[in-house]
């Protein structure tokens, strides 16, 4: 990882796309696991998107959703394809220590 995640931090209007880890995501992988376990426990989207993604859904409601939509679906897209990445990438950088 080249930077540590933060515990609570606040989030873009959209999460990365792409098939790389980007730094955005390793700053952000307490959040994709919070999103991740409020799913799990049926929690409802507005209170997450109030306390996970510091959002008010009450005044911009449109804009709420998307950015809660964007980062679950990044959340549940590092469950099944970018842990990958993320041990790839550790490799690469093992293995070629110019890019430390």
């Amino acid at each position: 990882m080249r930077v540590r995640p933060k515990l609570d931090p606040d989030v873009e209007d959209e999460a990365p796309g792409g098939p790389d880890i980007t730094i955005y995501d390793e700053e952000h992988f307490v959040t994709y696991l919070r999103l991740l376990d409020a799913q799990t426990d049926g929690a409802d989207w507005t209170e997450v998107a109030r306390i996970v993604l510091h959002r008010d859904p009450a005044t911009e409601e449109a804009r709420t959703r998307r950015c809660w939509e964007s980062h679950l679906a990044r959340a549940q897209w590092m469950t099944k394809q970018g842990y990958r990445r993320i041990l790839e990438q550790a490799v690469e950088v093992a293995s070629n220590p110019t890019r430390r």
